[in-house]
């Protein structure tokens, strides 16, 4: 089943419980609501409805509901970069290729990560 699309916020939110589970709405919004001028109401309303979504799910622990991530993050992440390509650059990397291009600072880290994405790439095609 394809999870509900998820929003830069959200994802923001869902990567930093991700890093700090089990959690509960009050450290949630204590940590990173505070930071960004989120209300603990709003943190609410986020954390439920990727809850909803099925990317939070809940247990009761001493009266407290401590939310913990449902799917790895490089799951979350890579359906956020899918639904970004098809939608906004309607399925053409192309523009975000030359974006990469362009930018002033790739480590050599993610020059690496690149260099072997585009071997699996080149690989698959053969196989093909």
């Amino acid at each position: 089943m394809r999870r509900k699309t998820i929003g830069d916020q959200e994802l923001a939110l869902l990567q930093y419980i991700g890093e700090n589970e089990p959690t509960s709405v009050g450290e949630v919004a204590a940590r990173f609501g505070e930071a960004r001028g989120l209300a603990r109401s709003t943190v609410l309303t986020m954390m439920e409805r990727l809850r909803n979504k099925g990317y939070l799910q809940r247990e009761q622990d001493e009266g407290v509901y401590r939310y913990c991530t449902t799917a790895e993050q490089q799951d979350v992440v890579n359906g956020a970069v899918g639904s970004f390509v098809e939608k906004t650059l309607q399925g053409s990397i192309s523009p975000f290729v030359a974006w990469m291009s362009e930018k002033a600072e790739v480590s050599d880290n993610e020059l690496a990560e690149l260099e072997a994405l585009v071997s699996k790439l080149q690989s698959q095609r053969r196989e093909d």
